[in-house]
């Protein structure tokens, strides 16, 4: 039996042939890759875009994350399974799914018509959102979950601090830790503050011409049970004063060499993890998420949508849609 995708061999996609700014960025024709044991077949609906695709197309993660040229960026992706390998039965023909596709090689990546990858990455999606918000989930969604509740530990009750809360990962963290009851700190500039309430944050500090942590203090004289950093510098530096004794940091950013080595410190660099994208799919379905995507750019321009995620100003998400 000849499989569906054999009758195309090609896809249209955004890949860069050597490390450097956005302009190594070409858009044209690779194969789509042969469907191995195990392996489905995805028709990408839309990508998300992420800083850290920035970071690997400039050669930042090279010695943590081999690559291999051509290369497409993007580890996120929302589309419909249309063919499977051999034994690749989770999903069928037709399912709608989303993934965080970061694989141990950089070459395939979601910036593209088609993904080949192991069905064992892939998630139903969440059915009540759109395409673009779908794609937006699976990697600041996963950071978010493995950094609150897995290295955080965040309980209901608790009261958490959010570095750079007006981002992708901040805003899906500010959702994370409400939908397990705990009282949200949101640090991020005055003009994001609306949003972050609108959101579910309880309060909102400006990191701008004030100290951070000596403003937290002030709501919480006895501190924060958790700080989470998707900011660093010295947003992170000032904040600490504002960790209770027994408190938790979790980084996204810093590998905590500067972290005073007393505080209990989790360095979180997200995995992979089909499990967790299911409960990020219920609560989804239950209200609990809100994707905001501030736009969505075609295939065509990829490397524009890759200059704006460089300016670590994007509110909400950005998305490719091929």
């Amino acid at each position: 039996m000849q499989r569906k995708h054999m009758a195309r061999k090609t896809m249209k996609a955004a890949f860069f042939e050597s490390f450097g700014e956005a302009d190594v960025i070409k858009v044209g024709e690779l194969p789509i890759p042969e469907l191995k044991e195990g392996e489905v077949l995805v028709k990408i609906k839309a990508a998300g875009v992420n800083p850290v695709d920035a970071a690997v197309r400039k050669g930042m993660l090279k010695d943590f994350l081999p690559t291999s040229f051509p290369a497409i960026p993007g580890w996120d992706v929302a589309g419909i399974v249309e063919d499977r390998g051999f034994a690749a039965r989770r999903f069928t023909v037709g399912d709608e799914v989303y993934a965080y596709a970061r694989r141990p090689l950089v070459q395939w990546g979601t910036y593209a018509e088609y993904l080949v990858i192991p069905e064992a990455y892939l998630a139903h999606r969440p059915k009540n959102i759109s395409w673009e918000q779908t794609a937006g989930v699976p990697l600041v969604g996963l950071t978010s979950y493995q950094s609150l509740y897995v290295a955080g530990g965040l309980r209901e009750g608790q009261t958490v601090l959010i570095l750079g809360a007006s981002g992708g990962i901040g805003t899906l963290s500010i959702q994370l830790a409400k939908s397990k009851g705990a009282t949200v700190v949101g640090v991020a500039s005055a003009k994001n503050h609306a949003y972050m309430r609108e959101i579910g944050a309880d309060f909102t500090v400006d990191y701008h011409n004030q100290h951070v942590g000596e403003e937290v203090k002030k709501i919480f004289p006895d501190g924060v049970d958790l700080i989470f950093d998707a900011a660093s510098g010295k947003t992170l530096e000032q904040s600490l004063v504002a960790l209770k004794k027994d408190g938790t940091v979790v980084s996204i950013l810093n590998r905590g060499n500067d972290i005073d080595k007393s505080i209990r410190f989790h360095y979180v660099f997200v995995e992979p993890n089909s499990m967790q994208l299911d409960d990020l799919r219920k609560l989804a379905e239950d209200g609990k998420i809100d994707v905001h995507i501030s736009k969505a750019y075609a295939l065509d321009n990829a490397a524009e949508a890759m200059r704006q995620i460089e300016t670590h100003h994007t509110s909400g998400k950005i998305v490719i849609v091929p």
